[in-house]
């Protein structure tokens, strides 16, 4: 493994500042359940917890520990929105379909929101979020989404800022022309959000293994997962491990494409600096391609993340690559420490929309979020729970999508991909 990736926890600001430390035994039997779920991370401790509210026994298996990857390793945006651009899919799923996924876009935050609070769950969640505009067509977009959102009633405030407004409200920074302001969208703590759901799920019933790598699944009525140490029966699996899933099933994994993305996080800025940033803490983002996006920890640090990496190579050093690019939005910060450094593999896919689906009758699989994890992970599980208890079949919209398989096969997909985004790249800059 690489520095960025060993079996442990990476050494980041969210590791430092864990709330939930609970440890959960490596499977060592054989045993069953009704669902086994394999990953835990966002997708998979969500949908445990969706399907112990409904009284199945759920058994989760992780390989490594509970947020090991992308869940408790991102930037803890929690941006309204499911998919790029829905329109591209209009022969797949009709009208219906892109106004039942827009809608999801905006459920997904609310059952993060509710979950936080129905169970007390201590992740810093703070709502308030802009998107920034790095040039004059980014303007235009937000002007068409702030059109659209209000046309469809959208429940939490909205507006529109100019350059100006923008930088005395939302960010103390030059760089940008104008932003959104979206309150129904904000920022938390990704991997004690994850961990406290991985506790809510254990205290509703749910079986938890980590270090718990599953090599094999048997497919059938009856479906065996096998880990190196034992196996569980189970009649229904999720498959849950999205940019980690590796071979374990080839179809999917030809599918999701692991890249990389990293973050800094400063040493606590004082009150006058941090008010400087951030005013009004709200997350922020850019438009780019190879997009900035930064906030500030509830102890006030900067945690600015980005250079989304296609390549499938970790940077030798991440604060060497991130922090020139930081002072370039903040020169105010060139005498400030960084104290944490790390990184992870977030899934893309090829067209950007989620992939939502059944293998079988009994084998379910949730992947590829593409930058919109922390609030799609928990649409997908509810999507997922309630196919597999009969209550509706929204999932549906997502299964009507045909996901190319990357070219290139194993070795050569990221290097192709990552010729591709460059050309994207250029075409930002001019």
């Amino acid at each position: 493994m690489s520095t960025v990736h060993t079996n442990e926890y990476p050494r980041s600001y969210y590791y430092a500042s864990l709330k939930y430390q609970q440890n959960y035994s490596t499977l060592t039997e054989s045993t069953s359940a009704d669902i086994c779920i394999v990953g835990g991370g966002f997708t998979g401790i969500a949908s445990a917890i969706e399907l112990a509210e409904r009284g199945y026994k759920v058994i989760v298996l992780e390989a490594h520990k509970i947020g090991w990857g992308a869940s408790g390793r991102n930037g803890g945006q929690l941006i309204r929105g499911i998919g790029h651009d829905l329109e591209i899919f209009r022969n797949s799923i009709g009208q219906h379909g892109i106004d039942a996924i827009t809608k999801m876009g905006i459920e997904a935050n609310k059952i993060v929101v509710d979950r936080v609070n129905k169970y007390h769950i201590e992740c810093d969640l703070t709502m308030g979020y802009c998107d920034l505009a790095n040039k004059p067509k980014h303007l235009i977009t937000f002007e068409q989404d702030f059109k659209q959102l209000e046309q469809n009633n959208y429940p939490h405030q909205i507006r529109l800022l100019d350059k100006s407004a923008l930088q005395s409200e939302v960010i103390g920074s030059n760089n940008y022309l104008g932003g959104m302001i979206d309150m129904g969208s904000g920022h938390l703590h990704p991997l004690n959000l994850c961990t406290g759901e991985a506790k809510v799920a254990n205290d509703l019933g749910v079986q938890i293994f980590e270090n718990s790598a599953v090599l094999s699944i048997d497919e059938g009525s009856t479906v065996i997962i096998k880990t190196a140490q034992g196996q569980v029966s189970a009649k229904q699996v999720i498959l849950a491990g999205n940019a980690y899933l590796g071979d374990l099933n080839k179809k999917l994994s030809g599918k999701v494409l692991p890249a990389g993305s990293y973050i800094i996080a400063t040493e606590p800025l004082s009150d006058e600096l941090h008010q400087q940033l951030l005013p009004n803490n709200h997350a922020v983002c850019d438009q780019k391609i190879d997009l900035d996006y930064f906030r500030l920890s509830a102890d006030k640090r900067l945690l600015f993340g980005g250079m989304c990496n296609y390549s499938g190579r970790d940077p030798k050093n991440i604060k060497a690559a991130l922090y020139p690019k930081m002072l370039k939005v903040f020169p105010q910060l060139t005498e400030t420490k960084i104290d944490y450094q790390w990184g992870g593999m977030i899934g893309i896919g090829a067209n950007r929309l989620p992939q939502i689906g059944q293998l079988a009758s009994n084998v379910f699989y949730a992947q590829a979020y593409s930058g919109h994890g922390v609030n799609v992970t928990h649409m997908a599980a509810k999507l997922l729970a309630e196919k597999i208890n009969g209550e509706t079949d929204r999932i549906k919209h997502f299964s009507k999508v045909k996901h190319m398989s990357f070219p290139g096969g194993k070795y050569l997909r990221s290097p192709l991909l990552a010729l591709g985004m460059m050309y994207h790249k250029m075409t930002d800059i001019f």
